[in-house]
């Protein structure tokens, strides 16, 4: 979002902004400098191994800069680069003199107190996470950076274009199990920021459609290695660009949604749902076709009757938050009773490959 980066300019004072990056390239710089406007310079720095942490002029770079951007990538490189250097405490004095820092992707992954790591060389997806949230591939980095109201705050990126919802439960859950019983969670949207002032006052800007997420999952779990996440109570509220979010006492002021989900043997249930979100279901009724011309009206009308029946069906399990996969299950199963769709029987399979119904397929006649 072009306003969000107009904002943070502005709280840098349209100085000179420094980029840090572990690959790409300048792009994103130009593109700052010549598209948006308003910074005095705009410099990138990319990281290819642990020692440019200690060069001189990085660090000078850093001492004189209004403003730091940390860009996306691999934040485990930026955790293996920077971690125990002096770039790492540049960045921090950075911080505590009052100057913005922003991230995206993995740059916004490591600014909570804790963030994740991804040092096992991967992206953990919410299903593996929710299975085993102290399992290896759930790594989570702490000591690192030290961000003013993000002293109990783990984040994620990517948020609902990449189903995370769960994963960044899965996060919480390990750092409160860990010792730190106030740890939430807060996860952006694509093309979205949440832009925070020096009173911990948040607000979120969007090129597109989207939130900025506070999970706040309700006490401490008890953690097994090899088992399933149980937690019970963890409320969800989104902020949209009407509201405000009180990094101080975590509330958020004219929600567009809120609600309270669980999770039950590691799988997610009851999300509160985007009464705004758009959506559509597909039904598709197999090989088996039918000329218009050749329906009586009585006939059409059982047709259409049926299929208005299995859209019904379908669409009541996405409005009360329940999977796409689930939804399909549902129409499926309504279309499957109708003898005007199936001679025989239809297959659904679940998330974790057991087959619902009786056989492998939908006759469509």
């Amino acid at each position: 979002s072009y306003d969000a980066w107009r904002w943070f300019l502005s709280q840098a004072g349209n100085g000179h902004i420094v980029i840090l990056r572990a690959s790409g390239d300048a792009e994103a710089g130009e593109e700052i400098y010549r598209q948006i406007g308003g910074a005095a310079s705009v410099q990138t720095v990319i990281f290819d191994d642990r020692k440019a942490s200690n060069d001189p002029r990085i660090l000078a770079m850093l001492d004189h800069a209004d403003g730091i951007f940390l860009a996306g990538g691999d934040q485990s490189n930026y955790v293996r680069f920077w971690k125990g250097t002096p770039v790492q405490k540049a960045i921090n004095d950075h911080v505590a003199r009052g100057r913005p820092i922003g991230g995206t992707s993995a740059g916004l992954a490591i600014l909570g107190a804790v963030g994740y790591g991804a040092m096992d060389g991967g992206s953990v997806d919410a299903i593996t996470a929710l299975r085993d949230p102290t399992g290896p591939a759930v790594t989570m980095v702490g000591d690192f950076l030290d961000m003013p109201y993000l002293d109990h705050v783990v984040t994620d990126t990517h948020f609902t274009a990449r189903s995370r919802l769960g994963r960044l439960i899965a996060f919480v859950a390990q750092v409160r199990a860990g010792g730190d019983s106030q740890a939430i969670g807060i996860g952006v949207d694509e093309d979205g920021a949440l832009c925070v002032d020096k009173d911990g006052v948040g607000r979120f800007y969007t090129a597109g459609r989207g939130y900025a997420w506070l999970v706040q999952p309700q006490g401490v779990p008890t953690l097994t290695s090899g088992t399933p996440l149980d937690y019970p109570v963890v409320r969800i509220t989104t902020l949209g660009t009407e509201g405000r979010i009180d990094l101080k006492t975590m509330r958020i002021s004219q929600p567009v949604f809120e609600g309270t989900a669980s999770v039950v043997a590691g799988r997610l249930e009851g999300v509160p749902v985007d009464p705004h979100a758009p959506w559509s279901l597909a039904i598709h009724g197999g090989a088996g076709v039918i000329e218009r011309g050749a329906l009586t009206p009585e006939a059409e009308a059982g047709y259409r009757q049926a299929l208005q029946a299995a859209l019904d069906a379908g669409a009541a399990v996405l409005s009360n938050g329940g999977t796409s996969l689930d939804a399909v299950e549902a129409t499926v199963r309504v279309l499957e009773d109708n003898p005007l769709f199936n001679a025989g029987k239809g297959a659904v399979f679940n998330a974790d490959g057991v087959n619902n119904l009786d056989a492998s397929i939908m006759d469509g006649a």
